[in-house]
Order: structure tokens, then sequence, then C-alpha cells
């Protein structure tokens, strides 16, 4: 079977794929072309694609005689897919949850103990030579330890973020989802988003993306937030409404935030790079070479067990 791999991943991966497939690995570190998505609906059997590679019902419909039977996401979000859209078509689809919990929550610890002790902020005057030397009241932050962490979403990856709050730091955890859940850990679900934003001293989303969560967060969310509180968002850029952000974080209404994901991303509003007290990220959620392979590995067992004929790992 024919296998078309939209962006480079670690050479494990590839070599495993090269022993069960006939693989096309596309060298571009970029999102695919409209063309390119066709291109590779009409002439692989299966395609592995990643975040970026936007398999719209459009894209979809103009690709016709369609020959590929699975998408084997890359990532654990899935947003960029029109799923109903892929399996009018004929195609399933997979993703990669569970291999990115512990590295997403650690890029979400990285973010709200950089924001919230004004970490780059310090790395920035230290390197521009602007540092005079230590004295009491220089660049006093919020002190995280036994603060309140307030979770917009408690899956996996919320939860470990908690955890890490709560038995790392002492912190109190609250928190937001739609069905009930019982953490195994001290935590108050509380009714609403407004609730657990007036409620928490740091706010982090980790909510999936999609339709259902576009603008999730926004000026009344932030209305709610108490003024030295923080936003991390290590989820979806879209999630957050990045002009309502801006106009918080200039109204004082908030005191920073820490972002590893942006609306229009790679696109950063230059209002947000300019702000010393918002810690930006590029889009560094899962990388470290053991997630990065994990999650290669874990889409290969669903495009092996595709091509088998059995059911598939992940399934979304």
């Amino acid at each position: 079977m024919r296998l078309f791999i939209s962006r480079p991943l670690p050479d494990a991966v590839v070599d495993r794929a090269r022993k069960s497939f006939e693989v096309t690995v596309r060298t571009d570190t970029t999102s695919l072309s409209q063309d390119q998505m066709i291109t590779s609906l009409r002439d692989f059997d299966l395609i592995l694609p990643t975040l970026g590679d936007f398999y719209s019902a459009q894209v979809l419909d103009a690709a016709g005689d369609i020959r590929a039977k699975l998408l084997a996401n890359f990532g654990v979000g899935y947003n960029h897919i029109d799923v109903d859209a892929a399996k009018a078509h004929g195609l399933a689809v997979s993703n990669t949850p569970g291999a990115v919990t512990d590295a997403t929550a650690d890029t979400a610890m990285t973010l709200i103990l950089m924001t919230a002790r004004r970490a780059g902020e310090g790395e920035r005057m230290v390197r521009a030579g602007r540092w005079k030397g230590w004295h009491p009241t220089q660049m006093l932050g919020l002190h995280v330890t036994g603060k309140t962490i307030g979770i917009i979403g408690m899956g996996r990856i919320g939860q470990a973020i908690a955890a890490r709050c709560h038995h790392g730091f002492g912190m109190d955890v609250v928190f937001f989802n739609r069905s009930p859940k019982n953490p195994p850990f001290p935590a108050r679900q509380l009714p609403s988003i407004h609730e657990v934003a007036a409620a928490c001293d740091i706010l982090v989303i980790a909510v999936p993306g999609g339709a259902d969560t576009q603008h999730l967060i926004g000026a009344d969310t932030f209305t709610a937030m108490q003024p030295h509180a923080i936003l991390v968002n290590i989820a979806r850029g879209e999630i957050v409404d990045e002009a309502a952000l801006i106009v918080a974080l200039d109204a004082g209404q908030i005191a920073g935030a820490g972002l590893d994901v942006y609306e229009f991303e790679p696109k950063v509003p230059d209002a947000l790079i300019a702000r010393e007290n918002v810690t930006l990220l590029p889009h560094l959620g899962t990388a470290t070479l053991e997630v990065r392979t994990a999650m290669g590995m874990l889409a290969m067992d669903n495009l092996e067990a595709f091509a088998a004929g059995k059911p598939l790992i992940s399934p979304v």
C-alpha cells in the first residue's frame, strides 16, 4: 500500500513505515496546499497528515475519485480534519492521544512559571545588558505555590496539569468540564467557565479545538478574571479570542498570558509580541524526540492495523 507522510518525522518512525509500506515523505515542513491534499487523496492508499493540513469538506469534494482509505493523524488534535466529511467519502480517521499528555502538561507548567515569575522578561533584560544587579523589589512576580489553578477541560491533559499543580505546588484546583469528572486528587468542579475564571489565580485552557470551542474564551472570561491572574493556553489557538485577549491585557484586566498556540498560527499579533507580560512559545507542546517518536509509532500502529484489516488502535 502507498503511504504519504505530509511532514518530516523522526527517523525511527519513517524506518518503520518503509518496512510496511511504499512510502513518500514530503520534506517541506509547512502545511500542505489544497492541491497537495487533493493529490494525496487521489494517489495514495494511506495518509499521515498533521496540524495545519486542512482536509476540509471542500478539499475532499474537490478530490473526486478518492483512492485513500485512512487519515492517520499525527497529533491528538484533529480539528484540521472534517471527520464527518472524511467518513462520508469512505476514509477512516485516527489520532495519537495519550502519547502527548505528559509533554503538553510539562509545557503548561513551563508557561505558568515563566509568566508568573517574569522569566522571559528577565532573560531579555540580561541578554540586552540592562540588568543592574539584584535588589529587593526587582521584577516581583506572582508566587505560584499555594495559589488556585483553574482548568478549562479536565481530560487527560487537563488532569495531568492539575496533578502537577496540586502535588508539586500545593495549589487548589478548580475546573470546568462539560461532563462530571472525579480526578484522583482534591479538585472542585464548578458549573461554568465564568465561575472558574473568577475563582483562580492561573487559568489554563485544555479543551480540544474545533467549531464547538472556537472563541470559547473571550471578553466575558477576561472580565471575570482577577487583575493579578494569568491565562495559559496549550490547547488550540482559536479557542481564545486573541483580539479580546489583547484588549484585556491593555486594560489591565489580567496580569499576563502564556501562549504556546495562536489563533492564526504561525502569525502572532505584534501587540502580543510587544508585551513584556506575555510569554510566547512556538507551539512546543510535544516537542521532544521521545514524544514525537511515540506519536509517530502510535500513528504507525493505526496504519498497520488498518492495512491488516484490524480495528484502529485510536479511531476518531
